[in-house]
């Protein structure tokens, strides 16, 4: 990851829920979500306070609007997924456009069709936006380069995944307000993970201070200890590493556990699962070192008593429910502000 300096810029707030959102998002300039690195302040500012907005229409007795109407939005998931793909379908089809899902089982992806090809036939036939997860990272780069439509990437091989930042910054701003100085650690297989990535970019961006946490075979190389590494790791000041999770834990305000990505591991990185809960797992013990206040957050899907212990993941402390609802409004957001955005 290459640092970038911070950045900050006054957007207006959130339409009026006066209006079924029928006026276009006014300061918005974007016209892809491909990450969140380079959003502003100001950016994730107006994302979470449209969801806000997007919450309060799921809570009226019919949740709908026609903010949408006449829009054709294409998911095309090459890997497997229910929170987001469902999440993303639902969203657009409660903001009143046409959902049409493309996986990489049952289409011409089967019989070897290309990413460029399948891309150029969504094209062709209307799309407006492609909520698209490959697992290639770049992938939906590649994709914004190709076709016309807005593009949103719902996760892209190892880079990035960031509705699910968005969606964890809501959850931790409903919860605390400003972020700034809010201590987050994120503990488990960082070297695997896109929403790690995203979570570090959106968090800091916020003011928080998060702390990494994870066994060196499962650090990215410039992380793991020992390896030459700036005065701030990936060039933010407000990131660290730490190896012992009982010592990272002390005093902080949410602590985000991370799957054991399988799928993804390439060789024997971990002795065993066993030693990796001993070590790694978050335990009520644990979670009593943490500030009083303390929350549990977990994108899923969980590996309960492996990454987080079952009663945890169910406690009063558990936000882990609230991040799947905010996964609908937050991804409602991102699809009114890009597709009805100023630009």
């Amino acid at each position: 990851m290459v640092a970038r300096p911070p950045t900050e810029s006054v957007v207006p707030a959130a339409p009026s829920l006066l209006t079924p959102f029928a006026e276009p998002a006014a300061g918005w300039t974007r016209r892809h979500l491909l990450d969140v690195d380079t959003f502003s302040r100001g950016e994730i500012a107006q994302v979470l306070d449209t969801a806000g907005a997007m919450a309060e229409v799921l809570s009226r007795k019919v949740a709908r609007t026609p903010a949408l109407n006449g829009v054709t939005i294409f998911n095309l998931f090459y890997e497997a997924s229910t929170r987001t793909r469902s999440s993303f379908e639902l969203a657009g089809k409660i903001l009143g456009a046409d959902v049409i899902n493309v996986s990489g089982s049952g289409s011409s992806i089967e019989k070897g069709e290309s990413l460029i090809e399948t891309l150029n036939t969504i094209a062709a036939v209307g799309a407006d936006a492609v909520v698209m997860r490959h697992g290639a990272s770049g992938a939906p780069w590649l994709a914004a380069r190709t076709i016309p439509g807005h593009i949103i990437n719902a996760g892209d091989g190892q880079h990035a995944h960031p509705t699910q930042a968005l969606l964890d910054a809501f959850v931790l701003r409903e919860e605390f307000g400003d972020l700034t100085g809010r201590q987050i650690v994120i503990v488990g297989d960082i070297l695997h993970s896109r929403v790690a990535r995203s979570n570090i970019w959106s968090l800091t961006t916020l003011g928080a201070q998060v702390t990494l946490v994870a066994p060196r075979p499962l650090l990215p190389a410039a992380l793991a200890p020992g390896a030459s590494q700036p005065e701030h790791p990936l060039g933010l000041p407000n990131v660290r590493v730490c190896a012992d999770l009982d010592d990272a834990i002390v005093g902080a305000d949410a602590v985000m556990a991370l799957r054991i990505q399988n799928e993804r591991l390439r060789g024997k990185l971990l002795p065993s699962t066993a030693e990796y809960a001993r070590r790694y797992q978050i335990t009520a013990e644990r979670m009593s070192q943490a500030a009083p206040h303390a929350i549990v957050m977990h994108p899923g899907p969980m590996n309960e008593g492996v990454e987080i212990a079952v009663d945890v993941a169910h406690s009063p402390q558990s936000r882990i429910e609230a991040q799947v609802s905010a996964g609908l409004a937050v991804r409602m957001a991102i699809l009114f502000l890009l597709i009805r955005g100023s630009a």
